[in-house]
């Protein structure tokens, strides 16, 4: 059981790595500036209004559980916390399930993978009213949003198949 998380984990952080890198070509190509580190990493939020939706989702967690409000000074490490432990947290799954195949499974796993952790998204974070639901936004972002997510499970995929 520990290879297993360890291999997750592994998979967590190079496919958060490899959609992130996805995300940042786009936004070069649409003007961007910064490097790698600077666009990746949150520094300062003004607002929770304009946080990002990991931050806003790990405030809504954090205060259902406690009861307390958490301040926006603490949003930019949130986001940070969250996008990362959730990355991790679905590949550690995904490598769980996959340790049971071996290396008999499918080469359209990995992308099938990408697939259900952006679909659970159009689902958890509408419910938890941080996103739209999914008919609210249109195909070209729908896509972008998909095509970086099936990077991400390729990404699990192919690092699980090497460690």
């Amino acid at each position: 059981m520990p290879r297993a998380l360890a291999r997750g984990l592994a998979a967590g952080v190079l496919c958060a790595v490899a959609m992130d890198l996805v995300w940042y070509s786009r936004h070069r190509r649409g003007g961007g500036e910064g490097s790698f580190r600077e666009w990746d990493i949150t520094t300062e939020v003004e607002s929770w209004d304009k946080a990002p939706a990991p931050a806003q989702m790990g405030r809504k967690l954090i205060e259902g559980a406690t009861g307390q409000e958490v301040p926006v000074e603490r949003a930019a490490a949130l986001t940070n916390v969250m996008h990362w432990g959730y990355g991790a947290s679905w590949a550690i799954g995904y490598g769980a399930l996959t340790s049971a195949l071996g290396r008999r499974r499918a080469w359209w796993h990995g992308p099938a993978f990408g697939f259900i952790v952006w679909g659970s998204d159009y689902v958890v974070l509408p419910l938890a009213g941080v996103y739209e639901p999914i008919w609210r936004y249109d195909v070209p972002t729908l896509w972008k949003d998909l095509s970086a997510h099936l990077v991400f499970g390729t990404a699990a995929d192919a690092v699980l198949r090497i460690v």
